[in-house]
């Protein structure tokens, strides 16, 4: 049974739509972890679109499971991590250009950077977890640097809209899936991940937790968000 990592950035896009104070993300994770998420995860983008600082340090304070701080291998947000202390640092692309991440990170493509972020880190004793498309060189790549944890990127997945195309999406996954766990290296999954499409990808083995964010915050705005983590909650646990 996975664990729901609940992605709280879209609070904070509504808030910083007008600049102003709300809705908190630190009050929505606290309803989160109300509604059985497992942990909390946040991107502090270099450009602060959404998740500011201010956020971050407050979360650390004040979540009560895992925080998991999704960031670009820059050397700036690394010292930041450094000084919070998420309990994981999930590194992942970013182009300011874009409107949210697209695709994984290409490890192989920027090793020696990628390389320097994990080790200082790891050092700092953060589990680092690499967010990067269900490739086996790329998956070869993260097993390499020892990293604590591999996400898989499920956007194709996610996006497939006819029947053949979702189901070869998800045995690519799967396939990835095992690589990653024979490689000694957690498994996790995310990205596009709704209510209607989790199950067949909250039952490959061995998943141990999905990121999930954009179709919980939009599903609060109508059922509140206590609610709409218990939904997706019951979903991933399969019960």
């Amino acid at each position: 049974m996975p664990d729901l990592g609940v992605n709280i950035d879209h609070v904070a896009t509504i808030r910083q739509a007008r600049r102003t104070v709300e809705p908190d993300p630190v009050w929505a994770a606290v309803l989160a972890e109300l509604g059985g998420a497992d942990g909390i995860t946040v991107h502090l983008r270099e450009d602060r679109r959404h998740i500011q600082d201010r956020d971050l340090r407050l979360l650390k304070q004040t979540v009560q499971v895992k925080l998991n701080l999704e960031m670009a291998a820059e050397e700036s947000i690394v010292a930041i991590a450094l000084d919070v202390r998420p309990t994981q640092a999930t590194l992942v692309p970013e182009r300011r250009e874009e409107i949210t991440t697209e695709g994984g990170l290409d490890v192989l493509g920027n090793l020696d950077r990628v390389k320097r972020a994990v080790e200082t880190l790891a050092d700092g004793g953060i589990d680092v977890s690499l967010f990067i498309d269900p490739d086996a060189r790329q998956i070869e790549a993260a097993r390499e640097l020892g990293v604590h944890a591999v996400e898989l990127h499920t956007g194709r997945y996610a996006e497939a809209t006819a029947e053949a195309d979702r189901e070869r999406e998800l045995d690519q996954l799967i396939e990835a899936g095992y690589l990653v766990r024979e490689g000694g290296m957690l498994l996790h999954m995310g990205h596009g991940l709704t209510y209607r499409n989790v199950r067949p990808v909250a039952e490959i083995p061995d998943v141990s937790e999905l990121n999930i964010g954009h179709s919980i915050v939009a599903r609060a705005v109508m059922v509140g968000f206590e609610q709409a983590v218990t939904e997706m909650k019951a979903l991933v646990s399969l019960g």
